[in-house]
């Protein structure tokens, strides 16, 4: 009996899960069926151009287990392109990664989904301060969320 897959990490999700041929009725077409994580191998190896190594890590997957994912979804878009198909991208095995802060002010901690786009704009839920920083391990200890200057970003990596 096969092991059960591994919980891949992706740290937004679509926001929108169907595409489709122009002009074409969606009943007449058939549809291939991409799944989160590899939406998330897509979104970081080929619109991110990370490395697969860093890809796998922010995935929280092996090396191979990335390239056999984004193999399969390059098969995937080649199909619905070639043979003019639909691509709902639904389902798959995942959780959503949530980013730890904690606010210098008043020491309230929280989390945040990525993708929330908040990044500078943030402020505590509770005292309403912009003395946010990332907690978890990729984040940093006591970086304050005052700075935006690295390409646009704050400290948490979001778009300013």
């Amino acid at each position: 009996m096969p092991r059960p897959p591994k919980t891949r990490f992706v740290e937004d999700l679509p926001y929108i899960s169907l595409f489709k041929p122009m002009g074409i009725p969606m009943r007449q077409l058939e549809e291939v069926v991409l799944s989160i994580e590899e939406f998330e191998a897509i979104r970081l190896k080929d619109l991110e151009g990370l490395e697969q190594k860093e890809c796998a890590q922010r995935m929280q997957i092996s090396r191979p287990t990335f390239q056999r994912i984004l193999v399969t979804a390059h098969q995937k878009i080649a199909e619905a392109l070639i043979d003019g198909k639909a691509i709902r991208i639904e389902g798959g095995n995942y959780q959503v990664t949530k980013r730890h802060f904690r606010c210098a002010s008043c020491g309230y901690e929280f989390e945040e989904p990525y993708g929330t786009g908040r990044g500078c704009d943030m402020v505590c839920p509770q005292c309403h301060q912009k003395t946010i920083y990332r907690v978890d391990s990729d984040g940093g200890e006591g970086m304050p969320n005052r700075s935006c200057k690295r390409r646009g970003h704050g400290h948490d990596g979001e778009p300013s």
